[in-house]
C-alpha cells in the first residue's frame, strides 16, 4: 500500500518514493539499509515516470540543475555511510518546512535560478539528499525556483532523479548488499506497489489545474518537511 501510494504521489509531484517508503522500511531494517533498499523500486519506479513524460524533458534545467545535483548526491552518498547525523535531517525539515510553506503563501514566486545560482541549488539539494537518503522533496523545491509547466516540472524532476540513482545506488548497495539480498521479498513487493501506483497516478496529474500545481507541491514539501522534523526528533 506504501508503495502504490508513494508512486501515484511522485507522478504528481516527482518525489515520494523515498520519502514514504524509506521511513516505513527503516523500522524494520534499520535506516541504512532501508536507503539502499529502497534505491531499488526507486530506480525503477522513476525510470517508468521518465519513459511516459519524456517529451515534456526541459534540457537546459537538466544541463545545469541535474548533472550537480548528481554529484552532490553522490557526496552525500558517501557520506552517509558514516553514519548521518540526525542534526542534518533536522536542518533537511527545516528546510524543506521552510520552502513548502513560502510556496503556499506566495513568497516563493521570487525565487529564480538563473546562471551559477542553478548549479548551486542543484549541488545543495544533491548533498544533503544523498546524505539522508531521500532528496526528491528537497529536489522538487529547489526547482520550484523554475517556472515551469506541471508536466515539464514533473518529466525534469524525474530525469534528474534517474541521474542521482546512477550516481547514489553502486554506493548504497556495495555498502549494503548483503543486507538487502537477505530482504529480497520486501524489496521485490515495494517495487510492484511503486510501478502500479505509478501508472496510476498519471490520471491524477491530469486532473490538477496549472494553476494550483506549485500549490499541491508546495503542500506535498511542507508535510515531508514536518514528517522530517518529527521523525528526527523521534
Amino acid at each position: 500500500m506504501a508503495g502504490v501510494a508513494a508512486g501515484a504521489i511522485a507522478s504528481v509531484s516527482g518525489f515520494g518514493i523515498g520519502s514514504l517508503m524509506t521511513p516505513l522500511l527503516a523500522m524494520h531494517v534499520g535506516a541504512k539499509t532501508a536507503v539502499a533498499a529502497v534505491s531499488v523500486p526507486h530506480l525503477i519506479g522513476t525510470a517508468i515516470r521518465f519513459w511516459r513524460l519524456r517529451g515534456h524533458l526541459d534540457r537546459a534545467v537538466l544541463w545545469r540543475f541535474g548533472l550537480t545535483s548528481a554529484a552532490g548526491s553522490l557526496a552525500g552518498a558517501l557520506l552517509h555511510t558514516g553514519a548521518p547525523s540526525p542534526a542534518i535531517a533536522i536542518i533537511l525539515g527545516a528546510l524543506l518546512v521552510f520552502a513548502g510553506a513560502s510556496q503556499l503563501t506566495g513568497y516563493a514566486q521570487r525565487w529564480r535560478f538563473h546562471g551559477a545560482a542553478a548549479w548551486i541549488a542543484g549541488a545543495a539539494s544533491g548533498l544533503f539528499g544523498g546524505l539522508v537518503g531521500n532528496q526528491g522533496g528537497i529536489r522538487s523545491a529547489a526547482m520550484l525556483g523554475f517556472d515551469l509547466p506541471k508536466d515539464t516540472f514533473v518529466a525534469t524532476a524525474t530525469a534528474i532523479a534517474l541521474c542521482v540513482d546512477a550516481a547514489r545506488m553502486p554506493v548504497y548497495l556495495v555498502a549494503e548488499r548483503h543486507q538487502v539480498a537477505a530482504i529480497w521479498p520486501l524489496v521485490l513487493l515495494a517495487t510492484a506497489g511503486v510501478v502500479a501506483g505509478t501508472l496510476g497516478g498519471e490520471r491524477l496529474l491530469t486532473w490538477i489545474p496549472e494553476r494550483r500545481f506549485r500549490q499541491v507541491v508546495g503542500v506535498l514539501i511542507l508535510l515531508l518537511g514536518l514528517g522530517t522534523l518529527l521523525g528526527a526528533r523521534a
